[in-house]
């Protein structure tokens, strides 16, 4: 029978800030495995990650300039995933972990298969009702600032 490590608690997911980089806006969230406050070093090696893959990646799809940040200070490690929305229902998910021990040493995991853990699931999903809700299901009018208003903030 499988045991676990430790038993399950609720982590903090709460909307930090919109990050406007270039011409992007994005929705920046912080999740913490205490109530603990994110570690600056990892918040601004997030955002440097972040200015990377966008100038690297996305201008290959067919963008809307809008999506997501999370920022993931775990129990033995951070995780900083970059999303963003393209081809109007796709989402575009790029993965970064780095060491407890010096969070700004992220390193690219994408191509590994590493998808997220069951928080930043929770959160990725809000972010997916958000996007159908302000966009998908306003065909004839569908609102980008709908959707960057409408932030989680939640114990998860």
């Amino acid at each position: 029978m499988m045991k676990l490590s430790e038993d399950y608690r609720t982590r903090p997911i709460r909307f930090l800030e919109l990050w406007e980089i270039d011409e992007w806006r994005l929705k920046v969230y912080g999740i913490t495995y205490t109530e603990d406050v994110l570690d600056q070093t990892l918040v601004d090696a997030a955002r440097q990650v972040t200015s990377e893959r966008l100038r690297e990646s996305a201008l290959q799809t067919n963008h809307y300039a809008v999506g997501f940040v999370g920022i993931h200070q775990g129990k033995t490690g951070n995780f900083v995933f970059v999303d963003w929305w393209a081809d109007e229902n796709e989402l575009h998910h790029h993965v970064y972990v780095s060491p407890s021990e010096d969070p700004s040493m992220l390193e690219y995991m994408t191509p590994s298969g590493l998808t997220a853990c069951a928080w930043d699931l929770f959160l990725i999903g809000h972010e997916r009702d958000a996007w159908v809700n302000h966009v998908l299901k306003q065909s004839e009018a569908p609102s980008l600032e709908d959707y960057l208003s409408d932030k989680l903030n939640d114990n998860v």
